[in-house]
């Protein structure tokens, strides 16, 4: 009998436990709510301890940190403008703040601490993405379960969506990418679905039942990257009612192309309440995409940052 060997490739990673390897003296980490790439190329960090920003280089040393002394309630996400300038999403302040690398607050929208569902106000938002234009499509998440525009001067243009299944409705929008053409990617988180608008809020497409979607991020090239965990109804214990995610069954993240073409899948391992493992993940929250391939994932139950580097694997049979 003749066995014919081939060669497959896979795409795996491995984590990278030296990173970060510069730390703030003394200061621990609280839930990890979001991570972005700066225009600096450095990886900026949101987390819900006492220092609520922190840069490093993407080989992990600490770049500058800010943040300090309530300056935010409750940190959600965090994105950049092609300006360099930050915007910060703070869900129990109701704002989306727009601030310069080093902390200068430069624009808010919303009102402090004061929620609403007006052209003035957000209710617990989640999530901002920022257009060639200017324009600020915030995902308006807990509270009003909508899409809300802005210019770049902070007037308000449109919103469209409410609670609900239909298309254009949301049940938690807890995320928002806009890609080249400027259509708008939202995470319609617990309807298990990713729904695509034009820039007026008009459906174009949805992709339904393939993930909880926790976090988009979009590369120049149009991936669309989606992490997040499977859509599975379950309990941890059978005298629970089951639910969509909450605690996560799993950890995973999708590549996808424009149209939801699969192009690639990668589960993570799970760990233990406060027992994680270098590798393993409590609850995917966040990613970003770094050089040469490699991944940053935030953890914000295990409250931490993570690197994973890519690792292509051949396997003959």
């Amino acid at each position: 009998m003749t066995f014919h060997r081939r060669r497959d490739s896979a795409i795996g990673y491995s984590a990278d436990a030296r990173w970060p390897s510069e730390r703030i003296p003394g200061d621990t980490w609280g839930p990890m709510s979001s991570i972005a790439i700066g225009p600096d190329d450095n990886v900026w960090t949101f987390n819900r301890g006492l220092i609520p920003i922190q840069a490093y280089t993407q080989e992990g040393e600490l770049v500058k940190y800010w943040g300090q002394g309530g300056m935010f309630k409750l940190p959600h996400s965090l994105r950049f403008d092609d300006e360099g300038n930050l915007w910060a999403t703070d869900v129990l302040m109701h704002t989306v703040r727009k601030f310069s690398l080093d902390g200068d607050l430069l624009m808010c929208i919303g009102i402090p601490d004061c929620p609403g569902a007006d052209e003035t106000h957000l209710n617990q938002p989640t999530d901002a993405a920022i257009a060639d234009n200017g324009d600020v499509y915030i995902a308006d998440g807990y509270g009003n379960s909508r899409i809300v525009v802005f210019d770049g001067s902070g007037k308000y243009l449109r919103s469209w969506g409410g609670l609900g299944a239909s298309a254009g409705e949301f049940n938690l929008p807890h995320s928002v990418a806009l890609d080249s053409q400027g259509h708008v990617y939202v995470a319609d988180r617990n309807n298990a679905r990713v729904q695509i608008f034009n820039a007026k809020g008009a459906p174009v497409s949805e992709w339904t039942n393939i993930i909880t979607p926790w976090h988009i991020t979009i590369t120049s090239k149009d991936e669309v990257f989606v992490c997040g965990s499977s859509p599975m109804l379950w309990s941890e214990t059978p005298d629970t009612e089951p639910c969509l995610g909450l605690p996560p069954k799993d950890q995973l993240f999708m590549k996808l192309d424009a149209l939801g073409r699969l192009h690639q899948l990668w589960c993570i391992p799970k760990g233990e309440d406060g027992r994680e493992r270098p590798g393993e993940v409590n609850w995917l929250h966040t990613m970003a995409l770094g050089n040469g391939g490699s991944l940053f994932l935030g953890d914000i139950k295990g409250k931490r940052a993570m690197k994973f580097v890519r690792a292509d694997s051949s396997a003959r049979s």
